[in-house]
């Protein structure tokens, strides 16, 4: 069997097919992420789908009207508080990158504040191999011992590639010191149609592919079997504005299509979709979160991401969040099962009410309804008056009353004191190590 051509000259790798689909076959094809609670799970490759929050953004609007500050560590336990409140966020992710922190230890603080602060599994984003080598302590002594750390991982690194074909020293490095828990990976290279990749959507679909596919060849060298998720998060380039394009059909198409090629390997699939280039939760977010969000899930994708941003990177905002959230849930009750038996098909109830009858008040509605119909908890379905006399109030008022009544009530579970004064220790002896001298 062939193996990799090195042409260290070029510092070029070409990877024979057979030895691709060999070290394919290897990779673990599906994983679970536990929370706290390990009853709070998100699973891959199993036909599920789950849904996370922003891994984290350098800017944050309080309010959609505000401008744009940077994130503070405060923001990661605030955006985590509130995700652990949505019940259709599966993954809460960190949302902010914190400014005030040293970037060497940064990822280890976020880790700690998006654990405390939610009982999900979460997502941040990791720095360097000396970093991940603390948030490794976390997770075992939140879990008790290396092999219960193994056996319930809590969070995974992203491994992104730089297209166009090329990877990041750190995103492989850190990932020997990941593999000693053996932990998912996910593999997403973020290639720009027209810039970072060719300009057409068969090219860029190729050049992703091939990407990943030598991503997932590294993460078996370094540990044979560690489970990978295919993450196809392709976009197109913007011409005019010369900016990353979220949510245009064309991330339609991306996304439907890489989910068939991840599906194709038998690898579970992570997608950009339920985004938007919009900078308010309003009508054009609204079309292009929930076009591409419902093509994603028709497609068969495992994870949605990363709900919280506003427009293409510029913030992250928790306004936009309660949108997405709801939308989720809409698109979930799109895709529910529906049962067909003697029972719903309701054929002797048909039979009794007859021509011109009505449904409304027999005993079958009262049982029914509830199961069959999906309630909003944004979206207006009011009369006209009722809705104007409340204060006519649009999708953006309504997004932030619900954002202020989340952040007002819910507390999530904390953990228990000695468990924090450990992991406390374990960021501040990061802090001490990986802090620059310079």
């Amino acid at each position: 069997m062939e193996g990799a051509n090195v042409d260290m000259k070029d510092k070029r790798v070409r990877i024979s097919a057979d030895l691709v689909m060999e070290l394919l076959s290897k990779a673990g094809k599906n994983f679970t992420l536990y929370g706290r609670d390990l009853s709070k799970k998100a699973e891959f490759g199993v036909g599920k789908r789950n849904y996370n929050t922003s891994g984290g953004q350098a800017l944050w609007i309080d309010n959609i009207d505000n401008k744009r500050r940077y994130s503070s560590l405060n923001d990661v336990a605030t955006a985590v508080k509130f995700a652990d409140a949505l019940e259709k966020i599966t993954i809460p992710g960190a949302m902010a990158d914190p400014h005030e922190l040293p970037v060497e230890w940064r990822c280890v603080a976020v880790a700690f504040e998006t654990i405390k602060n939610t009982t999900k599994p979460i997502i941040f984003w990791y720095h360097d191999r000396a970093s991940a080598k603390f948030i490794v302590d976390i997770i075992i002594t939140l879990r008790g011992d290396e092999k219960k750390a193994q056996n319930f991982p809590m969070f995974h690194p992203l491994l992104e590639p730089v297209s166009p074909l090329s990877f990041p020293f750190n995103g492989i490095d850190l990932l020997f010191e990941t593999a000693r828990l053996n932990m998912p990976v996910s593999i997403g290279p973020m290639a720009q149609m027209g810039l970072s990749a060719p300009a057409t959507i068969a090219g860029t679909l190729a050049q992703e592919n091939a990407e990943i596919l030598a991503g997932i060849c590294i993460t078996q060298l370094i540990r044979e079997g560690i489970p990978v998720c295919y993450g196809g998060i392709c976009h197109a380039f913007d011409m005019r504005t010369t900016q990353l394009i979220f949510s245009g059909p064309e991330q339609a198409i991306f996304s439907v299509a890489m989910a068939q090629m991840g599906k194709y390997y038998n690898l579970p699939v992570y997608i950009n979709v339920g985004l938007t280039d919009s900078k308010r939760p309003d009508a054009q977010a609204g079309l292009e979160c929930g076009l591409t969000l419902a093509l994603g899930t028709a497609a068969g994708a495992d994870i949605f991401g990363h709900m919280g941003i506003c427009g293409v990177d510029q913030a992250s905002s928790l306004d936009f969040l309660v949108m997405q959230s709801e939308i989720i849930s809409y698109v979930e009750s799109i895709n529910r099962q529906v049962t067909f038996e003697e029972e719903t098909f309701a054929i002797d109830i048909i039979e009794k009410v007859g021509p011109k009858g009505s449904f409304l008040d027999k005993q079958h509605t009262v049982e029914h309804f509830k199961k069959e119909l999906w309630f909003p908890t944004l979206l207006d379905r009011e009369y006209y008056d009722t809705w104007y006399n409340k204060g006519a109030a649009s999708m953006e008022k309504r997004c932030r009353k619900r954002k202020e009544e989340i952040l007002a009530t819910h507390k999530p579970k904390l953990l228990a004191d000695d468990v924090i004064k450990e992991l406390e220790e374990i960021v501040k002896k990061a802090q001490q190590n990986l802090t620059s001298s310079a």
